[in-house]
């Protein structure tokens, strides 16, 4: 196996297990140390960290109790992203270090969230950013690496030559 693949297979499966490691510990330990609903300031008027569960996608779109077709569609919905991110690294070419790199961050939020809902039926959420009264919508740490993943190919597609 040429060297250069090796180092891709590398770069789309440690970050990825990386980020499942880190969603699933740092969901663990706000599962054990905070009530649902609980809130506690870390930096004041900033960010605070929560205990809140989501049904649904992001923002809280589907979120709905005893909502089993949202449920599925969701669990669908992800095993058929993790695919499909899957394929497109296999279809990458050597040099798409950067793009590896994003799939692999996405890919890692996206499993890591589908253990979640296949767990709990929802996903945990505990990181609430905010300034003055406006909310960002609580997330997670796979939250974030799906979003900086994104970007990361967005911005890597948008400057390719």
């Amino acid at each position: 196996m040429p060297k250069r693949l090796r180092r891709n297979y590398a770069l789309i499966i440690w970050p990825a297990l990386l980020i499942i490691v880190l969603d699933q510990v740092s969901k663990l330990f706000v599962i054990r140390g905070l009530r649902v609903h609980e809130s506690v300031p870390v930096i004041e008027g900033f960010f605070n960290l929560v205990h809140v569960r989501n049904r649904g996608m992001a923002f809280g779109f589907m979120n709905r109790a005893h909502a089993d077709f949202g449920f599925w569609l969701l669990v669908s919905t992800s095993i058929i992203a993790i695919a499909l991110l899957l394929f497109w690294f296999f279809r990458l070419k050597d040099g798409d270090t950067r793009i590896t790199l994003g799939l692999s961050l996405i890919l890692g939020g996206a499993v890591g969230n589908l253990i979640d809902r296949l767990r709990f039926r929802e996903v945990v959420d505990f990181l609430d950013v905010f300034a003055g009264s406006y909310h960002w919508p609580a997330f997670n740490v796979a939250d974030a690496a799906i979003t900086t993943g994104t970007f990361l190919v967005a911005i890597t597609l948008f400057f390719k030559r």
